[in-house]
């Protein structure tokens, strides 16, 4: 089988295609043909193995899993016999574990990994692309923003892969929401449901005499110290990406009016927590309350142009690598 090979840190050029041995599952496994994968904003990271920290997750000298990819959708062609939640010929989504793996051809999960059944009206591209985007979305909003109808919430990089779910939830949820992007984006956003977009390019949301319930910061631009003029009692702050900007300078400052700010580590939860996450957004995707934002669509062999695309800074909404 075709796979994506990382031996060594370094630049889009380290990815290399090759034949690989096919996986055969042990008793409580799955296998998994892979159709669709997606590349998200970490997965530079772990070929790049910068900043330092994340080596200790990922290998110290070289990557310590040599096939890269967190997320996938596929179908099961092959179970373990003490295998239960599945059965040949069912359409999962999900995360891969620890090992990742997700960008290749075929993959083997323990039965009870993060992964669930996929709606049969969605493709196999926007059930890939959602998984990472729309969980932590979900994750943040429900667990630490406590997000509820008629709240005033405000997403900041409303274009991503995080905002363009985070945007969608909201207004799934009841909330008046306020989108924040670039000028190409706005369109885009406003198709989403937002009420109101702010081109960050011609105006400061910080400077603004208006308040918000939740600001939503899914791109780690602006810090807690920065936004707590715009946060009405109450308020939360959050943040997907803890820098040691937004650590010391947001997460850690004192409590004023009632207000918070919060990180999550989304992607480090349990998975029996991701799998009803996962089943949430698939009833959603099933009934239209939200869609997958796909920006561009690679095919395996072109695996280093995703990463030179995602690298970019220009990525809107999901990356998709288009495998069987």
């Amino acid at each position: 089988m075709k796979a994506v090979i990382v031996s060594r840190y370094g630049g889009p050029e380290v990815l290399e295609v090759k034949k690989v041995p096919m996986p055969s599952p042990e008793e409580n496994e799955v296998l998994i043909k892979i159709h669709a994968a997606a590349v998200n904003n970490t997965d530079p990271v772990f070929r790049l193995g910068k900043p330092f920290i994340s080596r200790f997750f990922t290998g110290l000298l070289k990557p310590k899993h040599p096939v890269p990819g967190d997320v996938l959708s596929g179908e099961v062609i092959e179970i373990g016999e003490d295998v239960t939640r599945f059965k040949i010929g069912d359409r999962v989504y999900g995360y891969t574990t620890e090992s990742l793996g997700a960008h290749a051809q075929y993959k083997c999960l323990p039965d009870n990994s993060a992964i669930t059944s996929m709606p049969d009206n969605i493709s196999y591209e926007d059930a890939a692309g959602i998984v990472d985007g729309g969980h932590t979305a979900l994750v943040f909003l429900q667990e630490k923003g406590m997000i509820g109808s008629r709240q005033k919430v405000l997403v900041y990089g409303a274009s991503g892969s995080v905002g363009t779910a985070a945007v969608q939830l909201a207004v799934t949820f009841g909330a008046e929401v306020t989108g924040v992007c670039s000028t190409a984006n706005i369109e885009m956003v406003s198709s989403l449901g937002a009420n109101r977009v702010i081109d960050y390019t011609e105006n400061d949301f910080t400077r603004e005499n208006k308040e918000y319930d939740i600001v939503f910061d899914t791109v780690a631009k602006k810090s807690f110290s920065q936004c707590k003029n715009v946060l009405a009692e109450n308020g939360i702050y959050l943040t997907t990406f803890p820098t040691p900007g937004v650590l010391f300078k947001g997460l850690f400052q004192l409590k004023r009016k009632g207000q918070r700010a919060f990180f999550i580590a989304a992607g480090m939860k349990p998975a029996d927590e991701k799998i009803e996450k996962l089943k949430f957004l698939a009833e959603l995707m099933k009934n239209k309350k939200i869609k997958t934002v796909i920006s561009k669509r690679y095919s395996i062999d072109d695996i280093a142009d995703a990463h030179r695309y995602v690298e970019s800074g220009h990525k809107k909404g999901n990356v998709i690598i288009n495998i069987c």
